[in-house]
C-alpha cells in the first residue's frame, strides 16, 4: 500500500500559531501521477476532453492528457496534510496568487513545498492568528505546476484550551 493510499488516522494537532516561524520550509515526499488517476479524477470531477480521454488529449495544446488544476490542488492537499497536519488550524480563509503554471501529465513525481510568509497575531481573538504560506507543487524538474499564498487562521495556546471552540472565521 502506498502512502497516499494509507488509511485515516485522525490526530489532534500539536502546533500553535505560537510555534510557527517565519521562513520555515517543508517538502512533501514525491508523489507519482498516473494517466488512470488523471482520467478517474476528470471524469469525475473536471471532464473536459484533454483531461477526461487520452485518446483526444493528443489533439489538444498539451500533446497527452494532462490532470486538471483541480485535480493538482486536490493532490497538493493530500500532499500539505503529509507535512503540515501537526498546525492546529482553525480553517483556511482564503488564497492568493493562484497560479497554474504547468501542467503536471502522467508520470510526474511531484512534491509540495511550504513556506511560512508571515505570521499575524489577532488584534480582536486572543484564541487564533493568521498564517500566510507560500505553496507550491513542484514537478521532478524543479519546475513549479501551481504556487500560490494560503491565508489560514491558526489556534494559539490559549485557544487551543478553549472549553468551545467558535464558528467564526474571523481574524
Amino acid at each position: 500500500m502506498s502512502d497516499h493510499d494509507a488509511p485515516f488516522v485522525p490526530a489532534r494537532p500539536t502546533r500553535c500559531f505560537e510555534d510557527l516561524v517565519i521562513g520555515e520550509v517543508r517538502r512533501s515526499e514525491p508523489r507519482l501521477v498516473t494517466e488512470a488517476e488523471i482520467l478517474a479524477f476528470a471524469r469525475q470531477w473536471d471532464p473536459q476532453w484533454f483531461h477526461s480521454d487520452a485518446d483526444l488529449a493528443r489533439q489538444s495544446v498539451f500533446g497527452e492528457v494532462v490532470a486538471s488544476g483541480i485535480h493538482t490542488l486536490a493532490l497538493w492537499r493530500q500532499m500539505d496534510h503529509a507535512i503540515n497536519a501537526d498546525i492546529d488550524f482553525v480553517c483556511g480563509i482564503g488564497w492568493d496568487e493562484v497560479r497554474m503554471k504547468k501542467a503536471v501529465r502522467a508520470g510526474d513525481s511531484i512534491h509540495v513545498t511550504s513556506e511560512i510568509v508571515e505570521l499575524r497575531p489577532s488584534t480582536s481573538r486572543a484564541d487564533r492568528g493568521t498564517a500566510i504560506t507560500r505553496y507550491a507543487v513542484v514537478n521532478q524538474h524543479g519546475e513549479e505546476a501551481v504556487s500560490f499564498r494560503s491565508i489560514n487562521l491558526v489556534y494559539t495556546r490559549a485557544g487551543r484550551e478553549r472549553p468551545e471552540s467558535s464558528a467564526s472565521t474571523s481574524a
